[in-house]
């Protein structure tokens, strides 16, 4: 269990690491978002762990992954170059 999330926190490192790398322009500072990755990661994996009990590493680390990738995913900012409309307009 103990390497199981460690998986999932390298896992989730390297998904924000990703991140950061492909759209360091849309993301807030690099620390608030490897902490997302690796927290969203470690998240993920225990409630998959929890809801399928043990011997399931692999779904369980793509359930880490959605989580993480999920949780970095509201971090982004809209691009600089679109506007949105008002509604009342």
């Amino acid at each position: 269990m103990i390497l199981e999330a460690l998986g999932s926190a390298v896992f989730g490192l390297v998904l924000a690491w990703a991140a950061v790398h492909r759209l360091s322009h849309r993301l807030p500072a690099r620390a608030l978002v490897l902490a997302t990755g690796v927290a969203g990661a470690l998240f993920g994996d225990f409630v998959t762990h929890s809801a399928l009990g043990p011997g399931s590493v692999i779904v369980a680390l793509l359930g880490a992954a959605v989580v993480s990738t999920a949780s970095l995913s509201l971090l982004l900012r809209p691009a600089a170059g679109l506007r949105r409309r008002s509604a009342t307009a």
